[in-house]
């Protein structure tokens, strides 16, 4: 009989019937994440299918844990977060681990854009800016679940009209779904009963080593793009399209995320290392891989695949070790990263970005799929 590794301390396995034993994992206590946040009750949901097992509280639909197995068998969690729910709540530590992002992802210069000849402002919450969606974006609220089993958690929220200063009632079904073959699908739905901008994405932090395990600029990252969209010293994309033959963000070939992120560059100094949007090199309008990140230490290998036009990739700088994770472990200066599939930053306000109007009749869908695997 085959024993499975686990890389983390006093876990126990069990087995019968001289089957493969399955790792007994320390999950995350539902108590934990049980209460009424704003009037509407709040839990924890475990899900499991193939390698994979994952948690997810629907406040602000966060994915807390996500276990899969390294090249030995031997499982960790990959995503970072906290241990209850009331860690999330008080905003003294990353406020977006493993968050749904929205009405709009990614930064709104001076929270303003204009639809129709109307301008719209929003909160600013971000130096300035409207990151996210604003003071309270989808990451900060609490969503309806209308169904759940052991693979697949279904999740709807109404953005009322007005709501962060976006125009129209927008109705959100959003599904989070692992499947056997080791993928963490979302699939996204969003209706309109007047003009908006829509931009949903997805916020979870990875460490392929496992929470809090070391460094992330061994990792080998591959992106399947020609060009970035460059920002100013504000993040804010300038509005070109930049390719990016000989500079340190041609990752068309796999290459370690420390290997050009200390170079002098502009764009690198304006994110603190890399926080920018990339313009996917899509072959078509569907679903299809764009990128891949690969830990050699453990061989953990995620892979991203999406029918969205940008990927915005952010390589961990702002944590600072203050903050600990679930663990125990501090959540440390470029120990993470995030791959959010995506629009571009600031659409609304280039007219030559893709478009993320979205009118009464019309019907915004986006997928993400996370694949794991390990060699």
């Amino acid at each position: 009989m085959r024993i499975m590794g686990i890389g983390v301390a006093a876990m126990l396995l069990t087995a019968c019937c001289n089957q493969p034993a399955e790792p007994t994992l320390p999950l995350l206590d539902a108590s934990a994440f049980t209460r009424t946040v704003d009037g509407k009750p709040v839990t924890l949901y475990t899900l499991r299918n193939g390698d994979l097992t994952m948690q997810v509280t629907n406040f602000g639909a966060r994915v807390v844990s996500l276990w899969t197995p390294d090249r030995t068998g031997a499982f960790e969690d990959v995503v970072l977060g906290y241990e209850n729910l009331d860690r999330y709540l008080d905003n003294r530590g990353e406020r977006f681990l493993g968050a749904a992002l929205g009405r709009y992802a990614n930064r709104i210069a001076e929270g303003r854009f204009t639809l129709d000849g109307k301008e719209y402002t929003l909160p600013l919450n971000d130096k300035g800016r409207t990151l996210h969606g604003g003071v309270k974006g989808f990451d900060s609220v609490v969503w309806d679940v209308e169904s759940s089993n052991d693979t697949t958690i279904v999740f709807r929220y109404r953005s009322a009209d007005g709501e962060e200063g976006f125009p129209g009632n927008l109705d959100v079904e959003m599904s989070y779904t692992l499947t056997p073959s080791n993928e963490f699908r979302i699939d996204y739905r969003a209706e309109t009963d007047a003009p908006t901008v829509v931009n949903l994405s997805h916020h979870s932090f990875f460490n392929l080593k496992g929470e809090g395990n070391g460094t992330i600029l061994d990792n080998e990252l591959w992106i399947k793009a020609a060009a970035t969209t460059p920002v100013d010293a504000n993040l804010i994309p300038t509005g070109e399209i930049a390719p990016v033959e000989g500079t340190p963000f041609d990752f068309r070939t796999a290459t370690a995320i420390g290997a050009r992120i200390g170079v002098e560059n502009e764009q690198l100094k304006n994110g603190g290392g890399y926080d920018h949007n990339w313009v996917l090199s899509r072959d078509g309008e569907g679903v299809e891989l764009v990128a891949s990140l690969y830990d050699p230490t453990t061989g953990r290998v995620m892979e991203v695949l999406t029918d969205q036009p940008g990927l915005q990739f952010y390589s961990g700088n702002f944590f600072d070790g203050k903050s600990l994770g679930k663990y125990g472990r501090p959540q440390s200066y470029r120990e993470s990263v995030a791959l959010e599939t995506q629009h571009f930053p600031d659409s609304p306000n280039h007219p030559d970005f893709p478009t993320t109007r979205l009118d009464p009749g019309e019907t915004y869908t986006h997928t993400c799929i996370y694949r794991f695997s390990a060699r």
